[in-house]
């Protein structure tokens, strides 16, 4: 079995030999260097799988040494040591690569775990297509391939993402994906929106009602939070948060309790905070913690080329779901498919396809099937103006469900008369009628 191997660089022999040490009880075998030029050396002699240097050293500094391992070692994680409370140094080697930092004085418990979260890499799958939640991050247009190879380089780090993004573009997925390639991938992923709750439920949701311990910030020690529509945390909130950030602590004064706050945190907005910053709705300070980095998921209209491959796999998986024959798309419709906007992007398309294909009736769909402009003529006027359209998918199964009621209705629950009357076959109106929960 391979030992596991450290390289430790520090101008201050002190500081090396405390890490040493400390590495040394975790059973890794250390290695030392007192410069640029040594750590160079120690590089090409062997692979590590892990390193910590200090960020001054005699001849450079450690940002040069994480822009030289990005490129020659990108599998080994590089920690940066920083004097303590240098935060905007700390942003910038996250910004470079460093996998996290540390502040002086080295304090042994968090380099234990700065190591073991490290050294979790190497058990990590590096290819998306082995990971549970990759199946939805399809296309092979430059925009994808680019997105697929920054998820894979910040995954690696510790460091705060913010992914930003149109509504239905991928937002979530893209969390899962970075949470799921991480250090952090054998403990909880947790996710809230903020858009969803009241003030007074997001404060209670995160931060517990009467103790940390009960809140999702403490739920999500040792893994990854989400908070996505993070443009929508009230400001009581915002403050609270920005402080857990600082402390890495849950404190509640009244039980003079604190508990360890251990997470990385990923947050989602199709808003930009910036503008939010400057109108005086989200704290700057918070911002500088939450984007770190920043990825930005390209709407389906940036990688419409994509189109083909995200159609024929959401149309064979509700194919395979309701226990249908697989469908074709016809010229004509996947042109109108890559000639329309979609302002729902990915999530827009794929329901509707999951529409087309439980409401299909032969054996391939044409672009008169997809019913792009509309939904159903005589009940759009109905439903406009009272259904909540921020949500795509409960608009669109709103119209289904009033549709088929309506029709259910109308022929005192005969099903194969409410059918003829919808236009569509006996079978079609079941597996709806299953989908929608309609008995």
């Amino acid at each position: 079995m391979t030992r596991f191997r450290a390289l430790i660089i520090d101008d201050e022999a002190d500081i090396r030999t405390l890490v040493a040490m400390t590495l040394n009880r975790m059973e890794l075998e250390c290695f030392q260097a007192g410069s640029v030029a040594e750590a160079r050396q120690q590089l090409q002699q062997r692979s590590y799988h892990f390193c910590i240097t200090d960020m001054k050293l005699p001849d450079g500094n450690g940002l040069d040494l994480i822009q030289l391992c990005q490129q020659k070692f990108p599998d080994m994680p590089v920690a940066m040591i920083t004097a303590y409370g240098n935060m905007e140094l700390g942003v910038s080697a996250m910004k470079a690569g460093a996998f996290d930092v540390v502040a002086k004085p080295i304090d042994t418990e968090r380099l234990r775990q700065l190591a073991r979260q490290a050294l979790q890499l190497s058990k990590v799958p590096v290819h998306l297509e082995t990971l549970p939640s990759a199946i939805g991050l399809i296309g092979d247009s430059a925009p994808m391939q680019s997105l697929k190879e920054q998820i894979f380089k910040v995954a690696r780090t510790q460091a705060p993402v913010f992914i930003f993004g149109e509504d239905g573009s991928g937002k979530e997925l893209t969390a899962r994906l970075i949470h799921h390639q991480s250090s952090r991938a054998q403990r909880p992923l947790v996710s809230l929106s903020c858009r969803e709750h009241s003030p007074a439920e997001l404060e209670q949701a995160l931060f517990g009602e009467h103790n940390p311990a009960d809140g999702l910030l403490y739920a999500a020690d040792g893994g990854t939070l989400l908070l996505t529509d993070i443009d929508q945390l009230p400001p009581e909130c915002q403050g609270r948060l920005l402080r857990v950030l600082q402390d890495k602590t849950l404190s509640d004064p009244r039980q003079e309790q604190h508990l360890a706050a251990d997470f990385r945190l990923l947050s989602a907005s199709d808003k930009d905070l910036s503008q939010l910053v400057q109108q005086g709705q989200f704290r700057q300070d918070l911002l500088f913690r939450l984007n770190v980095i920043t990825l930005n998921v390209p709407a389906l209209r940036e990688h419409s080329q994509d189109i083909p491959l995200l159609a024929n796999h959401f149309m064979r998986l509700y194919c395979r779901q309701w226990s249908m024959p697989e469908l074709t798309l016809q010229a004509d419709a996947l042109d109108a498919l890559q000639h329309y906007a979609f302002p729902g992007n990915v999530s827009e398309l794929e329901n509707l396809l999951q529409r087309v294909v439980t409401l299909a009736e032969g054996d391939s769909i044409s672009a008169a099937d997809l019913q792009l402009q509309t939904g159903p003529q005589e009940l759009m006027p109905a439903v406009q103006g009272r259904i909540d359209t921020s949500n795509l998918e409960d608009y669109l199964e709103n119209i289904e469900r009033r549709a088929i009621t309506q029709a259910l209705t109308a022929t005192r629950w005969n099903k194969t008369a409410a059918a003829e009357k919808l236009g569509i076959s006996f079978r079609a109106l079941r597996y709806r009628c299953k989908k929608l929960g309609i008995d």
